[in-house]
């Protein structure tokens, strides 16, 4: 190829390499046409704003094979997809972060989150990409959880040319041509764009990685409140005095080197087990139930994604089976008919090994045991209006609040 000796940008070599990202993307070709191109020459690569316009350089593009300006194309847009600049913005409001170095650390945090699965399958890894394996961490997190496993040091000096623009960290460059500017997406585009991505990563599942089905789901289902609140309560359940503690001889405890000849057993605190009971009665709607199961699926996040220490009990008047958890959405929820959760958590409690934690899933039209549980019990509320409320032959009929035993949250 000849070089380019006039300066300027390159733009059939540019949407070449984005032809091509589209073919080994396919899934990501809506968003990868919906960017605009703004030649810059204050950008060291190139770089997004979240107004969805991609900033360029010349000399980048230039001096870059196509096959690594295809994967850069995938890299940037990523980032918008993924909402990293309102991600960065809510994490620096939540943990009082200011300054552009913060904005760095989130810049690098959200390269680890999409680089880690990124390459290869017709993309080239491009020179300096930055993934989880250098900074030592674990493939396969959110930009938030290596956000808290690493600072900026001297692992991370040759980071400091980094800059993939406010689209990635939330920060404004003065080269931005801001909400005013032209070309740049309305909010409204920018959703449609989303959804379109993720509606073809949902119907043809196999073209993505792990990481775009998760993000995917999520654009379909995004998070509630209600689901960090029930997350928070279920790890200060599990996280408590009891829960998942046991005694060991593996390791004796301080305490013996007190009382001379005597091993004294040390403390263990063991990976917490949950179950979680969901009400299929006749009061609870299809769409309730399927909220319930993307409940399921962020309870396996909050107990560190150990699936196999959650179990899943459906119940209307009768105990269903208790099924341990390998997949949400394999779940059988049968049911339809009155409601008396009472059964369901005593099959849970009769369940060896027995639950630390128990997650109760319900609109609350149910009688409640007259005891508390011993494990810990938190209760995920389906509010209902009282015209919403009903028994059969009793249209007047309120159900009684959940007991003051449980920790409740209210969902939707």
């Amino acid at each position: 190829m000849t070089a380019n000796t006039s300066g300027a940008l390159d733009r059939e070599k540019l949407f070449a390499a984005r032809l091509h990202a589209a073919r080994v993307r396919p899934y990501l070709a809506t968003a990868l046409f919906a960017l605009c191109v703004v030649e810059s020459r204050r950008v060291p690569t190139m770089a997004v704003d979240r107004h969805w316009r991609c900033y360029v350089s010349p000399a980048f593009v230039d001096r870059t094979p196509v096959e690594e300006l295809a994967a850069v194309w995938v890299h940037e847009v990523s980032h918008l997809l993924r909402d990293h600049h309102g991600r960065s913005d809510r994490f620096a409001e939540q943990h009082g972060l200011t300054g552009v170095a913060e904005r760095l650390r989130m810049n690098i945090a959200a390269d680890c989150e999409i680089n880690d699965d990124a390459f290869g399958a017709g993309l080239v890894q491009p020179e300096g990409a930055v993934v989880p394996a250098s900074l030592g961490l674990s493939e396969g997190e959110l930009m938030e959880d290596y956000l808290h496993k690493f600072r900026l040091g001297r692992h991370t000096d040759d980071m400091a040319w980094l800059d993939c623009g406010s689209g990635a960290d939330g920060l404004d460059r003065d080269w931005d041509l801001g909400p005013d500017g032209a070309d740049g997406l309305s909010e409204q585009e920018r959703d449609a764009v989303r959804f379109r991505v993720a509606q073809g990563i949902i119907g043809r599942p196999g073209n993505a990685s792990q990481g775009w089905q998760r993000w995917a789901q999520e654009a379909f289902h995004p998070p509630q409140p209600w689901r960090d609140l029930l997350g928070a309560a279920i790890r200060s359940a599990v996280s408590g005095g009891g829960a998942g503690e046991d005694y060991t001889y593996g390791r004796p405890a301080r305490r013996s080197a007190g009382v001379p000849g005597v091993v004294l057993p040390s403390l263990r605190r063991t990976p917490p087990r949950v179950s979680v009971l969901i009400d299929t009665s006749g009061s609870v709607s299809d769409t309730e139930l399927g909220s319930a199961l993307l409940e399921v699926a962020a309870i396996a996040r909050a107990v560190g994604g150990r699936r196999d220490l959650v179990t899943v009990l459906s119940c209307d008047a009768a105990a269903g089976i208790v099924h341990p958890l390998c997949r949400a959405e394999r779940i059988p929820l049968v049911g339809g008919g009155g409601t008396d959760l009472r059964a369901g958590i005593a099959k849970v409690l009769r369940t060896q090994p027995s639950p630390d934690v128990l997650v109760v899933l319900t609109d609350g039209q149910t009688p409640w045991p007259a005891r508390r549980p011993p494990c810990r019990t938190v209760v995920g509320l389906f509010r209902r209006h009282r015209a919403d409320s009903w028994r059969e032959h009793d249209p007047e009929y309120v159900p009684d609040a959940p007991p003051a035993w449980a920790r409740v949250v209210d969902i939707g």
